[in-house]
């Protein structure tokens, strides 16, 4: 599957967010602070993964309709694959 530039984006964006953490935590801040910034990048990785599971589920769906092919193995997968992230 190709990725498209706002996934990419989103990732490029989290890891800013996890390297400003550890910046954070070099210069010593405070504790509260930190696990607010970690919330955010967990929360913006969650996001991404319903993304990339949404538009991946979207494309597989296309292709079976086109073929004449079942689509609810597909749907299940998807949500077995967001269960298992949480």
């Amino acid at each position: 599957m190709e990725y498209e530039k706002e996934v990419k984006n989103r990732l490029r964006r989290i890891e800013g967010q996890v390297k400003g953490v550890l910046s954070m935590m070099e210069q010593g801040k405070d504790c509260r602070d930190i696990i607010t910034q970690l919330s955010a990048a967990r929360s913006a990785i969650d996001r991404a993964m319903g993304v990339i599971v949404s538009k991946n589920l979207e494309q597989c769906v296309r292709e079976n309709v086109e073929k004449g092919e079942s689509t609810e193995h597909l749907v299940k997968e998807a949500v077995e694959l967001l269960i298992k992230s949480r």
